[in-house]
Order: structure tokens, then C-alpha cells, then sequence
């Protein structure tokens, strides 16, 4: 909190808070020194330059512009869709950043759709924007097309909440297909950094091999005993159900 060099940390990121603009917003905690309106500063992840121009504060449904904050504080950042939750944002160009929030495998799984094949381009912004608020996890299925996706969530009310949010913020029906998977898990590269090709891997007839939001492989199981069939028949196949995201 005492480094003069300014620093700050995406945690949250919230589509149309304000229905009439379709805004989105991400949520920065400062991490150090102090936060000015309009300063230019340096995203992490692209070593782009970004100038915060709209810095706003909340208090219910009220926003106030902000012209200095200081570090433990929260402000909202206007966003046209350049953060990611875990995002680092500095004043110096020095290449760092703060470890990621963790990503959590998901225990409950459907088949989405949307219900109107019109609706198709309101149904894929309105899936990216919620996975990017990390509402929902999304995975598609190889050579398959984007007009149905697996969705994953950790509580199944998470599923309500999909089809309220699509149905009302962007217009889309849905069509949800339960599924009988219970785990996700990452394939991550072996002791000697060698990825596997997941379409040879020798797993069981119910195991689904699906890719992440950032085309990392992923299998989905319907028990704890489909995983160990999976790393007993695997050699140095690797897995992980905590995922740092990149």
C-alpha cells in the first residue's frame, strides 16, 4: 500500500448495470498509492497504455465520478470489454502481475441453446459477457458449432439466474439440456512440459472432452471413478481441478 508506484486489481467485472446504456464495469481494488482521474496507465496482461477516464464509486443505486482514491479503495472502471477478472493495472511498464483469483470446477453441467436460431448473435454476447463476470464457465465441444455450448456452474441456481439474465438483458430464450457430469477437470502438461493430445487419451464412453473460453482442454466426468480410470490408463497424464487462468 506505501509503493508510489500506482498498481490495481480487477476482481469483478458487471454487464449492463445500467440497462439503458448497456454498460459494463470493472471493479479495480487499488493496490498501492494513489488513483487520479484520467491517469494513463499500463495493463498488465498487453502492455498496452489505457486511460481511465470515468472512474465511478457506488452507494446503492447512486454513482458518484471519482477524482482520488488511495489504495484499499474500490472504484469502477468503464469497460469496452479490455479487462478480465485477475487483470493487474500499473503506472510503470515493468511486466508483473498479481497472482490470479482462482478459478473453481464447476459440479453441475447443461446443454445451452438458444430457443430462436435468429436470436444467435444476442445469445454468443450475452454467454461471453457472463462467463467474463465469471457468472457461468463455458465450454464447446471440438469441430462443433457455437450454437450450443456447455455450461458449467458451481450452485445449480446459477442455471436460473443464466436464463433470467439472457432472457431479460439480452433478449434470448434458452433451451437447457441437463447433463450428468459432476467434474471438471484441466488437462495441464506433464513433469517434462509435454501437453498430450487429448483426442487419443483412453477414457471411459460417458467422459466428454470439451475446450475453456481460453481453448485449454478440459474432460468432464460423471464420477470420481471415471478420473482414476482416466490417470490409470494415461501415463503422465496430468490433472487439475483448481484452475490458474493465464
Amino acid at each position: 500500500p506505501l509503493n508510489d508506484d500506482f498498481t490495481g486489481f480487477i476482481f469483478k467485472i458487471q454487464a449492463n448495470m445500467n440497462p439503458n446504456h448497456r454498460d459494463r464495469l470493472a471493479f479495480m481494488r487499488i493496490s498501492s498509492s494513489i488513483f487520479e482521474r484520467g491517469m494513463q496507465v499500463i495493463h498488465s496482461k498487453t502492455g498496452k497504455p489505457i486511460r481511465l477516464a470515468q472512474p465511478q464509486q457506488f452507494m446503492a443505486q447512486e454513482r458518484t465520478i471519482v477524482e482520488e482514491a488511495y489504495a484499499g479503495d474500490i472504484i469502477g472502471v468503464f469497460d469496452p470489454g479490455q479487462f478480465r477478472i485477475s487483470d493487474t493495472i500499473a503506472v510503470s511498464s515493468e511486466q508483473f502481475s498479481f497472482d490470479p483469483i482462482p478459478v473453481f470446477p464447476p459440479e453441475h453441467f447443461a446443454r445451452v441453446a438458444p430457443e430462436n436460431s435468429m436470436k444467435r448473435k444476442q445469445f454468443l454476447k450475452g454467454i461471453t459477457q457472463l462467463a467474463l463476470e465469471g457468472a457461468i464457465q463455458v465450454y464447446k465441444q471440438p469441430d462443433i458449432g457455437t450454437e450450443t455450448f456447455v455450461i458449467g456452474v458451481v450452485g445449480a441456481l446459477q442455471f436460473d439466474v443464466l436464463e433470467h439474465r439472457l432472457r431479460n438483458e439480452y433478449g434470448v430464450a434458452i433451451r437447457q439440456t441437463p447433463l450428468n457430469y459432476q467434474k471438471a477437470r484441466w488437462i495441464r502438461p506433464d513433469a517434462t512440459g509435454r501437453m498430450p493430445d487429448a483426442q487419443k487419451l483412453s477414457l471411459t464412453s460417458t467422459t466428454l472432452l470439451v475446450l475453456d473460453k481460453n481453448e485449454s482442454p478440459v474432460l468432464l466426468f460423471e464420477s470420481d471413478w471415471a478420473i482414476t480410470w482416466a490417470l490409470e490408463r494415461n501415463k503422465d497424464l496430468v490433472l487439475e481441478s483448481i484452475h490458474l487462468e493465464d
